[in-house]
């Protein structure tokens, strides 16, 4: 472990709402199991279910302590409440440009609703965080964003990816061999703050703080956190609330996932709304880490696989697949800021690379 350059001041969350929810049943993957012969075929069979029906599920008994996770929040913290304004504009991602979210993304730059922005901020730090220069307050801990960045990738991610190759009843290393922690590999690491909002923002949005949608990389991993806002579009088609387990991971799978699996594995449709009544007030910060492929990998389904060859294809990308990188670049830049049209069921879309992209208010 890096040394401690210094102490931070410490982030402290809200207790654990004591509301009554609807919480969703989420399969836990288990990675210390998952080390041994007879709990390694339970752990693939949980992952493949859990991501075939789902598409979202906990990791725990990963092996990183929790007083590590505490202290990346602390630092996570400094990027909002230490730098400037106007220092936060010199790191500003111009993402719409770049297809990039490297850097800051300020507050009001998404439209929400009735002409609601957000008050959402985060700080984007690229997996080899010494690719780009940050903010001087957070220089001196960036050995320590690293770890946590690397552990993430390659001791959980790289993990789960292995049990889903199984899963595909592909060679364990089918996945991760997709998703190395090399050069050719733009996955990110964000520290990410919702702010509270005015009860006119609520009710103009219908309490929606960011609209429900699927990410579009392969993984995106949460570092479970106290306030209850998260929740995922169940497999019934009802949002339930994901529910906050100490030291856990919160996995979802992407679009690009469900894409290299032919439709088999699911694209997870989640959204974050107003925490419960014992919660409202209070920022939100957490964790998140953005996998995905080589940049220069198709995005094209796996047809070695004997399940997608039994099970056919549900999904793909019609005409010739896009690339990791441009599926990436255009999916980035228009998020949130795209003119949305209308569909009959009520939810939103637009159309990104000439596929169809869905976001649920």
């Amino acid at each position: 472990m890096p040394a401690l350059v210094s102490t931070v001041r410490h982030w402290v969350p809200p207790p654990v709402t004591k509301e009554a929810l609807e919480w969703a049943d989420l399969t836990c993957i288990d990675i210390a199991k998952a080390k041994t012969p007879e709990g390694r075929a339970e752990q693939v069979r949980l992952a493949r279910d859990a991501t075939h029906k789902q598409g979202f599920f906990y990791v725990i008994n990963h092996g990183l302590d929790q007083a590590i996770v505490d202290r990346a929040v602390d630092i996570g913290a400094l990027a909002f409440d230490d730098v400037s304004d106007n220092e936060k504009l010199h790191y500003q991602a111009r993402i719409k440009e770049t297809g990039e979210y490297l850097g800051y993304k300020l507050p009001q730059y998404w439209t929400i609703a009735n002409g609601v922005k957000d008050k959402i901020e985060h700080y984007n730090i690229p997996r080899d965080a010494s690719r780009r220069e940050h903010p001087t307050v957070l220089r001196p801990f960036l050995p320590e964003v690293q770890r946590i960045i690397e552990f993430t990738h390659r001791e959980v991610l790289n993990e789960v990816q292995k049990l889903l190759s199984l899963g595909l009843e592909l060679p364990e290393n089918t996945l991760p061999d997709l998703h190395p922690f090399d050069e050719t590999n733009h996955s990110f690491w964000r520290f990410m703050l919702y702010n509270p909002r005015t009860r006119e923002e609520e009710e103009k949005t219908n309490n929606i703080w960011m609209k429900g949608h699927a990410d579009h990389m392969s993984f995106t991993a949460i570092w479970s956190q106290p306030v209850t806002a998260l929740q995922i579009k169940d497999w019934d088609g009802k949002w339930r609330y994901v529910r906050h387990v100490e030291n856990a991971l919160v996995v979802n799978v992407g679009d690009t996932t469900e894409y290299l699996s032919g439709g088999y594995y699911k694209s997870a449709i989640h959204r974050v709304v107003k925490p419960p009544a014992d919660q409202e007030g209070y920022r939100r910060l957490g964790l998140i880490y953005f996998n995905y492929m080589s940049d220069h990998t198709p995005i094209a389904p796996l047809l070695e696989s004997p399940v997608l060859q039994r099970e056919g294809i549900t999904k793909s990308i019609s005409g010739d697949p896009p690339t990791q990188e441009t599926w990436r670049k255009k999916r980035t830049a228009a998020y949130g800021v795209t003119q949305l049209q209308r569909a009959e069921d009520g939810s939103e879309y637009e159309i990104v690379n000439g596929v169809r992209v869905t976001h649920y208010n």
